[in-house]
């Protein structure tokens, strides 16, 4: 089963602060949304609860909530207690999974990833909560732009693009 990760990080690496994103890329939602739909997500208990309640479970696709706490309750997700049941779990749905954060989710995972699509977003932040180390296991196969030196601007004004990365 391939599984994928996804997030949007600045040049810092930062991926979130404060319970949420530091920045406004309507583009990226966007993408996330075409990319996730249909599939399972994973993510762990603090991404769950960054979610407007409108927008738990996230619709249109299976969310499985990743806590130790065994009191738990994400209504319209599965719960469980390990990355080991989380993945389990997506395969007995389906053929493919996505990990959605937060970042020790993606620390846990990377071991076991086979794509990464990270969104680069061209700002210098500090955050409370930082992408993994991406060593050089992994390549760039796609790029948009397809220059490493051009970017999207958001309606909003900040650059961005997008790159899918794979382990050699």
């Amino acid at each position: 089963m391939p599984v994928r990760a996804i997030w949007a990080q600045a040049r810092t690496g930062v991926i979130g602060a404060d319970g949420g994103m530091p920045w406004d890329v309507p583009e990226d939602m966007a993408f996330f949304k075409r990319a996730t739909s249909g599939t399972p997500v994973l993510m762990g208990r603090r991404t769950w609860q960054s979610f407007p309640d409108r927008f738990r479970p996230l619709p249109d696709r299976p969310n499985i909530v990743v806590t130790r706490d065994a009191s738990f309750d994400a209504p319209g997700a599965t719960v469980v207690h390990s990355l080991d049941a989380a993945l389990d779990e997506a395969a007995r749905l389906d053929d493919e999974a996505w990990v959605i954060g937060g970042a020790e989710i993606y620390r846990q995972a990377m071991p076991r990833l086979d794509e990464l699509w990270v969104t680069r977003i061209d700002l210098d932040l500090d955050g409370d909560a930082y992408a993994p180390e991406i060593d050089d296991a992994w390549h760039v196969v796609r790029s948009d732009p397809a220059a490493p030196d051009e970017w999207h601007t958001s309606r909003t004004g900040t650059r961005y693009r997008f790159e899918v990365l794979r382990r050699s």
